[in-house]
């Protein structure tokens, strides 16, 4: 996209929000390209998305499953005659 300065001004955040989208914006003066508008780092894509939120929970699953089980709990809170202690 090609946008002069002084329009950009007062569309700033739009062309901030579809920098961020991956789209690049070029600012010009008098018709000469004078800056341009590009994201820093451009959002995973949705399967790359998917991919790291599934990653996540598997971790979260298998640090879940380290501790003491929970029938073991019961070792703790209750004697030998099931009672609580």
């Amino acid at each position: 996209m090609e946008l002069a300065v002084t329009e950009a001004k007062a569309r700033l955040t739009d062309l901030v929000r579809r920098a961020e989208a991956g789209e690049e914006i070029l600012l010009t003066r008098h018709g000469m390209a004078v800056a341009r508008i590009v994201a820093l780092r451009v959002r995973p894509a949705l399967e790359d998305r998917a991919k790291l939120i599934a990653d996540i929970r598997e971790r979260a699953a298998e640090r879940a499953l380290a501790g003491p089980g929970a029938a073991r709990s019961q070792d703790f809170l209750y004697d030998e005659t099931g009672l609580p202690k």
